[in-house]
């Protein structure tokens, strides 16, 4: 195998994100939608202050066929939390990719972990690898919207928003407080909130990660009468929108449609990538971002956790 180039310091980052910026849209227009979404996303987090310490890992530059995103070796002390010890797998050769991931150097098999990305034909390989490990894989299919001409989407949330009454975006202060159904930026002090309803958290480590999340990246909610958010979305480190939840007694009155509005509108002026996936049985979600003209990539997304069968 080639040996594994580091590209998270500069210039080779900045060529690295320009690049993939360039091969993305080829290959989304051009060819099927893959896993570039994502990796694109965690590179462009490594490019602007890398608040997770994320790094870069291509078997060849420029001429790469797997590109890798993961934690920083120092990230990952914690054997049991796949939060963290998260990779995001691109490869134009998927039939390398299982001498590709039972590299050492690559990937960490002794502890708990996952793997997302838009390609399903990387299973066959962890599937191989972790039998041999003994490993156990959970796998979850679901569906993936994405944005790819943020104009077109800009424009089409404009005209769509005029059949209904979004309220202007505010910091949560006092007076914010104070009025019903507000959309507000959330910070850390709601990381709580978001873990105890997020289908994925609800533990210790989860916390941690939703709370690490708050701090570096943004993350929308809707004020309601109770003084508190009852809707909300956060964004995490590969620029995917995740942790969605609308309190049961207020579904179906448009708070996802305000979150959407104001946080698709932030990240375009912001020049921000975005992606999220939803599952298939989220009727309504998946209506909306269809009507806010965001695209269903027909691939979908893909997680494997991985767990050391010692630690099940």
């Amino acid at each position: 195998m080639k040996p594994w180039k580091r590209a998270c310091l500069s210039p080779l980052r900045e060529r690295l994100y320009l690049s993939f910026k360039t091969a993305f849209k080829y290959y989304f227009f051009c060819k099927s939608p893959t896993t570039f979404r994502q990796v694109y996303g965690a590179i462009y987090n490594i490019k602007n202050k890398n608040p997770f310490n994320l790094e870069v890992l291509v078997d060849a530059w420029p001429d790469y066929q797997t590109i890798i995103t993961r934690p920083q070796k120092e990230e990952m002390k914690d054997d049991l939390d796949y939060y963290t010890n998260t990779y995001h797998i691109f490869t134009k050769a998927p039939e390398k990719l299982e001498e590709v991931l039972a590299c050492p150097q690559v990937i960490n098999w002794e502890q708990a972990f996952q793997i997302q990305g838009c390609q399903e034909s990387v299973g066959e390989a962890i599937r191989k690898i972790s039998a041999s490990k003994s490993v156990q894989v959970d796998y979850k299919r679901t569906m993936l919207f994405m944005s790819v001409n943020e104009k077109k989407l800009k424009k089409t949330i404009d005209d769509k928003i005029d059949l209904m009454k979004v309220p202007k975006m505010s910091k949560e202060d006092e007076d914010g407080k104070k009025e019903n159904f507000r959309t507000i930026f959330l910070d850390a002090s709601y990381a709580g909130l978001v873990n105890e309803h997020w289908d994925f958290g609800k533990n210790e480590r989860s916390l941690k990660y939703v709370e690490r999340c708050l701090q570096n990246f943004p993350g929308f909610g809707v004020w309601g009468p109770e003084e508190c958010p009852v809707s909300w979305v956060v964004m995490e480190q590969s620029c995917e929108l995740r942790m969605g939840y609308t309190v049961p007694k207020y579904r179906g009155q448009g708070n996802m449609w305000q979150i959407a509005y104001h946080f698709i509108s932030y990240l375009i002026s912001k020049n921000m990538p975005f992606y999220l996936h939803v599952a298939e049985e989220k009727e309504e979600i998946q209506k909306l971002m269809r009507t806010v003209g965001c695209k269903e990539s027909l691939c979908g997304w893909h997680q494997w956790i991985c767990t050391p069968k010692k630690y099940c």
